[in-house]
């Protein structure tokens, strides 16, 4: 019987096929930005080639809702029609930024597209921030125009630019021009094509700038995926798999890496709205027979605690990923037992916003063999381990990651020093998390420190803190992660009150509340008069503080 070194070496030798000198996805290097990196030789340079390619797919399902079904020729025509409408009668032009603020809809997906294909930027605002985010990244990308639904409309009241509503503008624009041409622009590679926003180390939301090379090089990486699929015998064309999208529109996971790739290879996008619902997303994965799925652990979790998976049909669904947030060995093992879908084709992998794509990843045969790992660097991809002073470290040296590719952010929008403590000038992208290599495979011992993922949403205590220390009976705090049993972790703060302070947790949740969208809002506090641990440079001693 072939063993699992077997199956690596052959993958291997494919792989190389594919990649070397004169392969369908050949890498050679190339500059970007003043650095060689490998990049694909036979590759699009701008995103508007894929939407003109896409209406080759013509009568077939592009995305598909609880009531709605939109083909790829219909999907096209809403996004030129949109499109003409964006450059006519608002004037967006190559450059300017279009923010949408919207809970997940196949009008997000129309708007991004008809965005980008005219050369203008997509920026991702996150369905959950408070009005004082979504004023902060109104501010911060300076945007010619929102595209909102209801509920974030009403946290824009005072913005300085047309908000376009999702329910009547949107869906009136997209039929509006039923004979306007497929648009297109004259972008260079590495201009700007999409924002989307990470919580900030210091106390705001920061803008990853992501260029037209970032999201065509994970096209073509999720079209190798495909090719190897196919050549290890995988019986379904690219096209007749069916993607399940239940993670936001505002994430990698479901923008770069979903809504872009699937209107390339002419494949099916199941879009779950709403609330996570494990009936409903179940229901969907029976009815429009799902093959492919990547949900957060949390989503795992309800699924697991509902115990009624085995009441449908989910033998379609052949890859369920883990995505967005870790998840233990002994997690992943209650999963293979406990949901049946889950038992052969569960992967995980480890990526960053930054990174637009996966780093790592482990399939099933790497987890089996090596339970904990996040898998090998994949394709295009250089990872290194290394010291504070960017040594690089040897085998099962724990360091910093640092990561090199094609498709590596641009930089932070307007936050030079920001990028400059991320990228190098060589390109490297210092990642923040610490970690090792054995045996070629990446293992993580903490991500960014004082990170907290709470459902897979990344929060950063500095920005909590960053809001609580303005209240005046605040003296200093602390926020920090506390394990959470379905959310892997939630949101715990430890506040210092001012001398003769009479205000209550109630209180201060309020003014979170205010402020903060809703899942950084603390759930646990500690109230108290005694300061914070410091040590001798005066910096808080974190391991040392206790809800």
């Amino acid at each position: 019987m072939p063993s699992e070194t077997d199956h690596r070496a052959a993958a291997l030798v494919q792989a190389a096929a594919l990649t070397g000198p004169g392969g369908r996805f050949e890498l050679a290097d190339d500059d970007v930005l003043g650095t060689p990196l490998p990049v694909f030789t036979h590759r699009q340079r701008a995103l508007h080639e894929v939407l003109h390619a896409s209406v080759a797919h013509a009568d077939r399902d592009f995305v598909v809702t609880a009531d709605r079904r939109i083909t790829f020729a219909e999907h096209a025509a809403q996004v030129a029609s949109l499109a003409q409408v964006l450059r006519e009668q608002y004037g967006v032009a190559k450059g300017d930024r279009v923010a949408i603020a919207a809970a997940n809809c196949p009008e997000w997906i129309t708007t991004f597209w008809a965005t980008v294909s005219i050369g203008a930027v997509a920026v991702g605002f996150n369905a959950w921030w408070s009005p004082r985010e979504m004023a902060h990244g109104i501010d911060n990308a300076e945007p010619a125009l929102v595209v909102a639904d209801a509920r974030q409309s009403a946290k824009l009241a005072d913005c300085p630019v047309p908000v376009l509503s999702v329910e009547d503008d949107i869906s009136r624009f997209v039929t509006a021009h039923p004979d306007a041409p497929l648009p297109s622009a004259d972008v260079a590679e590495d201009d700007p094509a999409v924002i989307l926003y990470t919580s900030g180390t210091s106390g705001r939301p920061k803008g990853a700038v992501h260029t037209h090379r970032n999201l065509l090089a994970v096209v073509e990486y999720h079209r190798l995926n495909d090719a190897l699929l196919q050549i290890f015998g995988d019986p379904l064309r690219p096209q007749d798999r069916v993607y399940l999208l239940t993670l936001p529109l505002f994430h990698i996971a479901s923008l770069h890496n979903l809504a872009v790739p699937r209107l390339a290879t002419g494949s099916r996008i199941a879009l779950h709205q709403g609330a996570f619902d494990v009936d409903a997303v179940l229901g969907m994965v029976e009815r429009e027979r799902v093959t492919n799925w990547g949900a957060v652990p949390t989503m795992a979790h309800r699924m697991l605690e509902h115990g009624g998976a085995h009441r449908y049909d989910t033998s379609s669904l052949t890859s369920f990923a883990l995505a967005s947030a870790p998840s233990s060995i002994a997690f992943k093992e209650r999963l293979r037992e406990g949901l049946p879908f889950a038992k052969n084709s569960l992967v995980d992998s480890y990526g960053l916003t930054e990174t637009c794509t996966a780093v790592a990843a482990a399939n099933p045969q790497d987890l089996a063999e090596a339970p904990g790992t996040l898998g090998r660097p994949v394709t295009g991809v250089r990872l290194e381990i290394r010291d504070p002073a960017g040594e690089v470290l040897g085998e099962g040296e724990e360091g910093e990651v640092w990561v090199r590719s094609q498709f590596n952010m641009l930089g932070y929008w307007r936050d030079s020093a920001a990028t400059a403590g991320a990228i190098g000038a060589d390109r490297w992208l210092r990642t923040g998390d610490l970690g090792q290599l054995r045996e070629g495979r990446l293992y993580l011992s903490s991500r960014r420190s004082d990170l907290i993922i709470r459902g897979g949403e990344n929060i950063y205590p500095a920005e909590i803190e960053t809001v609580l220390v303005d209240h005046p009976d605040v003296r200093e705090c602390l926020v920090l992660g506390v394990p959470h049993p379905d959310l892997g972790q939630e949101v715990a703060a430890v506040v210092v009150l001012a001398a003769g302070s009479t205000v209550t947790e109630e209180a201060l949740r309020e003014y979170a509340a205010a402020e903060l969208a809703y899942f950084k809002v603390p759930k646990q506090w500690r109230l108290t008069a005694d300061a914070l641990p410091r040590n001798a440079t005066g910096k808080v001693i974190r391991t040392e503080v206790r809800v």
